[in-house]
């Protein structure tokens, strides 16, 4: 196999996408994102590749159709050299493989990369283009679930790894929708007794996982009621009284919109109606699902359509949660009354240590929000694990860590100032934190 014509860089992009069935847009893209295969170049800047990237980028193909994501393809390689491993020799290829696909053998890993490298790159037509040949070569579920939401999945990981601009998910997520959205109101009329709602609660923009189920009851025959994002309670119980479902299908991806979800899962219960819920949150933070009087879909959209259907066919129980304490009920009305206060006392601080206001009010805004919520679930260890979370950002994303210590500090004064009596439940939690800031600040830069 070796020799040093197996290492000679002789095919250019197109014989190599030819042969290997990974499009040319997906090939830069590895190149980019990952640096493998690491082409040669001609003096015009052309790629050119040997043997043995064509051998690499085989095994990287072998790897996705075994159901590793791309990322994690590299890594076992990367891992496979580090132990001093020639991946080719330690996992080699199948005796058995066609030297070259053709376009209607697309995998769905090939035409999720391609859809990611086209949406990354503002390629509306290129991104277009590879949703409409994956939905006339696969089912519209497994085009969901292994094209745009694992696509979408991972560029998110990036957003948080500070290697996706927050442009490029928007751009992304856009995309997506619309194509989702015509596919909802393309579904034939409902077949099966059950009339669902679905929504996000108040401040929940993200909506393409219920999006996604939406669409795939509709085509499963059931009768849905899709509103989508942010929908504040007052228009919620405005929209049930209206719809009359049978049952209310809810999601929510971040903890503060977890708290308006529950919110609304108690108008819910009170109207009799029974309702489901998911949301990465609920991955993310599994102790919440039991403070939610509803029925928790699972992580996947596969599991999500059955429980729908199990909860629409069979008569489901009743569901037992946890309740806050009544201290934390109190905290929580205590610190909504006294929060402005609060803002207005760090913000004089900081300004005072020429802290830029726009970094100090969005640190405010996202402090109170977490404490609100974790209140509301009566779990105050929530609000260390969504600032671990911000301390992990990549340092792009997130202010300077000696600036999150000062903020710490400068917030446990005001709560210490401006709280009392349940509310030291807050105060008590935040002195701890800002005894362990050292800790922290090792850790986020770690």
């Amino acid at each position: 196999m070796e020799g040093e014509a197996y290492r000679d860089p002789i095919f250019n992009l197109k014989a190599v996408a030819e042969r290997t069935g990974v499009t040319a847009d997906a090939l830069r893209a590895w190149e980019r994102r990952y640096g493998l295969p690491s082409p040669a170049r001609t003096e015009a800047s052309h790629r050119v590749y040997a043997q043995r990237d064509i051998d690499i980028i085989q095994w990287l193909v072998a790897r996705q159709e075994e159901g590793l994501r791309i990322g994690r393809a590299v890594k076992l390689w990367r891992s496979l050299e580090g132990e001093g491993k020639d991946p080719l020799r330690s996992m080699p290829l199948p005796t058995e493989r066609p030297a070259r696909r053709t376009p209607a053998g697309q995998t769905i890993a090939s035409l999720r990369d391609e859809w990611l490298a086209a949406s990354l790159a503002f390629d509306e037509r290129g991104a277009e283009g590879v949703l409409s040949q994956a939905f006339a070569m696969y089912p519209p579920e497994r085009v969901c679930s292994d094209i745009i939401g694992a696509a979408i999945s991972e560029i998110g990981q990036g957003w948080y790894q500070g290697e996706v601009t927050p442009q490029q998910e928007h751009f992304a997520s856009q995309l997506a929708a619309r194509r989702l959205k015509g596919l909802l109101e393309a579904t034939p009329p409902p077949t099966r007794r059950g009339r669902i709602l679905a929504a996000c609660p108040s401040g929940e923009e993200h909506t393409l996982g219920l999006l996604t189920l939406a669409l795939l009851l509709r085509r499963a025959g059931w009768d849905v009621v899709y509103i989508g994002a942010d929908v504040p309670l007052q228009e919620m119980e405005e929209t049930i009284q209206a719809v009359e479902p049978d049952l209310v299908v809810m999601a929510a991806q971040q903890l503060d919109t977890a708290a308006n979800l529950l919110d609304a899962a108690e108008l819910v219960r009170h109207q009799a109606i029974s309702l489901a819920f998911a949301g990465m949150i609920f991955d993310q933070e599994p102790g919440l699902r039991s403070r939610i009087p509803g029925h928790f879909l699972g992580s996947t959209i596969t599991g999500a359509v059955q429980e729908v259907e199990r909860l629409l066919t069979t008569l489901p129980h009743a569901v037992d949660i946890e309740s806050p304490t009544e201290i934390y009920e109190e905290a929580r009305r205590q610190f909504v009354d006294r929060r402005a206060a609060i803002e207005n006392q760090v913000c004089r601080a900081l300004s005072a240590d020429s802290i830029d206001s726009a970094a100090i009010y969005d640190l405010d805004q996202a402090m109170a929000q977490t404490i609100v919520s974790a209140l509301h679930f009566g779990d105050l260890d929530l609000i260390g694990r969504h600032l671990d979370w911000l301390w992990g950002l990549h340092e792009s994303l997130r202010p300077p860590l000696q600036v999150l210590g000062r903020f710490l500090r400068a917030y446990r004064d005001a709560a210490e100032e401006q709280l009392e009596g349940s509310g030291a439940v807050v105060v008590e939690w935040l002195d701890q934190r800002v005894g362990q800031r050292a800790e922290w600040e090792e850790g986020g830069a770690a």
